[in-house]
């Protein structure tokens, strides 16, 4: 799952260790009950609601609350984006089908399948700060790689931009996230603004595929069992075809309904080609009405734990604005449960980002992000891609692992072939 209060059938499971870190907490994080949402212990709802009620008032802005570190998650948003690429072979292949109807489908199932990952219990990432970036790569059982950058673009407001590609099995996803958190009364609401926009670059007279987010809910903040849910619609979009998917997330009604439910229906312009239900933390299907045959679209309960893992540089060899050295210390008590270590950790970078920000007020400085730009209101990769895929793929590994050693990066002899740049894709 995304983010709490932020802004405040896989078959890839055999994959070559390189040199680096292939972690455990690339798994998916150990879940609740299965017909439960996370949530809170009572010790840990006391807790909140001691540290949280003298800050809070109805409808302000959740950016100014500070929250106690034990509800934090062990990593960034930056990183926790990366839950979406976790079973790639949803979307691989999907431009080797001639009805755009399928392919239409295989992104909606690439998407779906990215909710169930969450930690145990109510959990929020850390904030990102400006500038902070994290990137990594994943290595496929097939031989080929795929690559991940993410950066905290802005700070107030936050935004943060990321870009996968893996240029062998045809993939470019570009997007970027603008939560907006606020206090309901016993409840938080993130709106999560942005947008993915994924590309088949097998298939570039498609377009883009655009996928907005559902909100999420954290209830019982003051009362009540602590629960976090999605809600509410978002919409799956390829303009070139006139396909559509309007997918309402529902949340648990007071007296009845189920929790993580899900229905949509697909259509082409006007007229309805199908209808997709289900839970995002159990099965999700298609039924299809003109044939009326179901078929399944993700199957956490059976391969969710089927997570691709990234391959993410040691900690000592990153930068120190890439998230997991930056953040080392605030993991580290996290894991050990030092909430008085953990809080002086977090404590500590903030208040550098702020020393920060006020240099470059006091010197009249703008920051300039490192690895995006902004045209026409989309933040993009500054990067021209070569259209041939082995090219491709080590030009992007260069852009984002510039001082780290190429394993199995591709090589090729041939003199260059034509390139695109991101900002300006070819019609």
């Amino acid at each position: 799952m995304m983010g709490l209060f932020s802004q405040a059938g896989s078959t890839f499971n055999r994959v070559v260790k390189p040199r680096g870190s292939i972690e455990g907490d690339d798994k998916p994080p150990s879940d609740t009950e299965p017909d439960e949402p996370p949530s809170c212990s009572d010790d840990d709802e006391g807790s909140i609601i001691a540290s949280l009620i003298s800050q809070l008032r109805v409808g302000m802005d959740l950016s100014k609350v500070t929250f106690p570190t034990f509800v934090l998650e062990p990593r960034s948003m930056l990183e926790r984006i990366t839950d979406f690429m976790s079973h790639p072979d949803l979307i691989f292949g999907a431009e080797s089908f001639d009805d755009p109807e399928e392919r239409f489908i295989r992104v909606l199932q690439y998407y779906l399948a990215g909710w169930h990952i969450k930690p145990k219990g109510v959990k929020k990432p850390y904030n990102p700060v400006l500038g902070e970036f994290f990137r990594c790569r994943y290595d496929y059982p097939n031989g080929t790689q795929g690559y991940y950058i993410a950066e905290q673009v802005s700070h107030h407001p936050p935004v943060s931009a990321f870009f996968y590609i893996t240029p062998a099995n045809h993939v470019s996803i570009i997007g970027e996230l603008r939560p907006k958190s606020k206090f309901l009364g016993n409840s938080v609401s993130t709106t999560m603004e942005g947008e993915n926009r994924v590309t088949l670059l097998g298939k570039p007279d498609d377009g883009e595929y655009v996928i907005t987010m559902p909100n999420m809910y954290a209830r019982g903040i003051l009362f009540g069992k602590m629960v976090l849910e999605l809600g509410d619609t978002c919409i799956a979009k390829n303009e070139k075809h006139g396909l559509y998917c309007d997918l309402e997330f529902k949340t648990k009604g007071f007296f009845s309904g189920t929790y993580n439910a899900l229905a949509g229906r697909i259509r082409k312009d006007s007229s309805d080609i199908g209808e997709v239900s289900g839970r995002w933390s159990h099965v999700m299907d298609f039924r299809n009405n003109k044939s009326g045959k179901k078929r399944i679209l993700f199957d956490a309960v059976k391969d969710g734990q089927n997570v691709s893992p990234k391959w993410v540089p040691p900690t000592e060899e990153q930068e120190p604005n890439e998230s997991r050295r930056l953040w080392a210390d605030l993991t580290e008590a996290i894991l050990l449960k030092d909430m008085e270590a953990a809080t002086i950790a977090k404590t500590s970078v903030e208040d550098a980002q702020r020393e920060e920000r006020k240099k470059r007020e006091e010197n009249g400085e703008v920051h300039v992000p490192r690895f995006f730009e902004k045209v026409n209101g989309r933040w993009l990769p500054k990067l021209k891609i070569p259209k041939d895929p082995q090219e491709s793929a080590k030009v992007v590994q260069e852009w984002i692992f510039p001082s780290t050693t190429k394993l199995g990066s591709p090589t090729s002899n041939s003199p260059p072939s034509e390139t695109y740049s991101l900002t300006e894709r070819p019609s």
